[in-house]
Parts: C-alpha cells; structure tokens; sequence
C-alpha cells in the first residue's frame, strides 16, 4: 500500500539565517509541491534542540514516512544526526540516509576512513595522528571535519607545501573540528545517483569548471563560488555536462566508483558523489553527500533534469527507497 500521510522535516533556521542555511526552505516547497502531484497528504515541521517538543508534534501528526530535509541542528553540522536518531528510536520510516549512514558522512575523516576501507580512492589527509610531513611541490587544503555546503571553507583555507601558515595550521589544528587535506589540482566532478526498482541510477556527469581563474588561484567550490553572488568566484564557477570527446575512459571510471559508493556506504534514495580527478586522470572521492542539496540550482535537480527524470518520478523512487518500504 502506497503511503499517504508524510512529513516534510527540516531544520529550524537561526534568526538571521545565511543563504547556505536558508537554502532549505526552496527544497521544502519543491518537496511539498511534488508530494501533492503525487497524491501524498503531507505537513512541515521544523527539528530543533528541543527533541522532547519535536517527538510529541511527530507523534501526533502519525506520518507514514518522513521527509527527511534536515541539514543541520541550531546551525551546526555535527548535530544533523540528531534527526534520524530521534527518527529510529520513534520507528518513524524516513528518506534518505540512516542514521549510521548520514553520522559517517557528515564527517569528512570518517568518511575518508570507511573510503580506505572500502577500495575508494581519496586524496590523502591528515588529521593530527603523527608528524605532519608535507610534500614539496604539493598544496593542501584546511577543511572543517562536520560542516556541509562548504561553509568555512575558501581559498584562504589553501596552502602550498613550504608555507609557513600550514606548518601553523598543522601543529595548531583541532582534529575534533578541522583536518588537513592534499589539494588535487584537477577536474572536478559532482556525480548524482537515485535509487530505483532494479538498481541505483548513475545520472549524467557534471563538471565544474573554472573560467578565468589565473595563476595558482585555487579552483574550489568554496563557500564564495557557492553562495556570494557578487564575487568573482561565483560569477566564474560554471556547471556543466559537456564532455569532452576523450573523457570516455574517465566517465566509465566516475560511474563505477559512484556504484562502488553507493553499497560501501550503504546509500538509500539520493545522493551525490563530489570527485577531483588529478592531471593523470585518476579520481578521487572527496566526499559522499548524502540527502544532497535539491534546489532548482543544485547538482542533484539539474542531474535530473539532463537524465529527462521528471522531479516527481524522482521523489517517488526516493520514497520508495526507503529502506522499510522495499
């Protein structure tokens, strides 16, 4: 029996909300526009600190499955567990990641370590564990292990190997919120994958490309690229799926590491697999982006989009894939 009662959850935003947090509020109206196409009865709700207010407006509403939008708790990433914990302990079916699933993935060290774990190749990382030994020529990257959408992170964050703020950073760091990353100067590929009845879809490639970027400026998708529409860096951050006449070998690669991702970490309904592809073609995973952005300007829309899968056919194989109702 198909459902017919869901719930659109997503985070309380703060008072003064950024773009990247506000974000979430076009996604709920896209998912509430397609679950009415869809015939399904739905609600909104926020999820906040108070859990005990938000389990007693979860149990009475008595949803057949949740929606699950959350990206984040009080504005912090390393709380978005807290969402499909308090979602399992209700036995409430939900969308998307699990909850083992969404807490390995929302730390980039983590998800690097069950990466190693299971064949994927990524850049190397430091994260505070014996001597840090940079490797001349190279240049590395400061990332926050828990935030989403790239908050902290800009070129500013980007160090070549005899600089002496990496050295700094290096014996400075907290590896409870910050790790060391080689930077690969390469392509970069965001790849989508959306459940279905016979297996999950591989969606068409897409490259971020960098025009004008001169020098060693670093070719990122940084905070600025992503959402200061008035910088140099946004306006010359382009996504697109042309692909070149060669690139062949390399698709064929990107696809089956996106399969390969999708069991290793046990992925349900959605998701999008962001790569770096160094200058001899090899890629690495910098991150699983589970329950990813799906604004009408995100990677994962416009994936769709270029797959001719309509929005609401791709809800209803997310809803589908939830893991109670396959």
């Amino acid at each position: 029996m198909s459902p017919k009662k869901a719930v659109i959850l997503y985070n309380e935003l703060s008072p003064n909300p950024t773009p990247d947090e506000a974000d979430v509020l076009e996604q709920v109206n896209i998912i509430a526009e397609n679950l009415e196409k869809l015939g399904i009865k739905y609600s909104t709700m926020t999820f906040s600190l108070n859990m005990k207010k938000v389990e007693q407006e979860l149990l009475s509403h008595k949803p057949d499955f949740i929606f699950n939008m959350v990206e984040g708790v009080d504005n912090k990433g390393d709380l978005i567990f807290l969402a499909p914990a308090l979602l399992n302990s209700l036995k409430i079916p939900f969308t998307g990641g699990s909850l083992e699933t969404i807490f390995i993935t929302s730390s980039k060290t983590l998800a690097k370590e069950r990466m190693k774990q299971g064949g994927l190749p990524t850049a190397y990382w430091y994260h505070g564990e014996g001597e840090f030994v940079p490797v001349e020529g190279k240049r590395y990257i400061v990332k926050p292990i828990w935030e989403d959408g790239s908050l902290g992170l800009d070129e500013d964050c980007v160090f070549w190997w005899h600089e002496a703020g990496l050295m700094k950073v290096a014996k400075e760091f907290n590896p409870a919120t910050h790790f060391i990353e080689e930077y690969i100067d390469g392509r970069e590929f965001n790849i989508s994958i959306l459940a279905g009845s016979n297996g999950p879809t591989v969606l068409p490639h897409a490259e971020i490309k960098f025009y004008d970027y001169e020098g060693d400026k670093p070719k990122m998708m940084g905070w600025t690229a992503k959402w200061d529409e008035n910088s140099f860096e946004y306006a010359n951050t382009r996504r697109t799926f042309e692909m070149g006449k060669n690139d062949g070998e390399l698709l064929n690669k990107l696809t089956e590491l996106t399969l390969k991702s999708w069991d290793v970490f046990k992925l349900n309904g959605y998701a999008r697999v962001d790569y770096r592809v160094d200058k001899k073609g090899n890629p690495m995973v910098l991150e699983i982006n589970v329950n990813p952005c799906i604004s009408m300007n995100g990677g994962f829309y416009a994936a769709c989009e270029q797959a001719g899968i309509s929005f609401d056919e791709a809800v209803t194989r997310i809803i589908n894939d939830i893991p109670s109702k396959k």
